[in-house]
């Protein structure tokens, strides 16, 4: 699974970080989301998928999907 990132849409909530810790961070400098990996691991997967789902901006997505 592989996650993507709208950097223009995303407005620094941090939800995504709040949800899956281990694919999302926030960067220090504009408080937008960062992404630690693009290509989620199986384990991470549900986890990754309920971020995207609630980010209040839909900035994030998943490819293909």
């Amino acid at each position: 699974m592989r996650v993507l990132l709208d950097h223009d849409t995303c407005q620094g909530h941090a939800c995504c970080q709040d949800r899956c810790p281990e694919v999302f961070s926030t960067d220090d400098v504009e408080g937008k989301c960062v992404l630690l990996m693009q290509d989620v691991p199986p384990n991470l997967q549900d986890k990754a998928r309920k971020a995207v789902m609630n980010c209040p901006e839909g900035a994030l997505s998943i490819a293909g999907e």
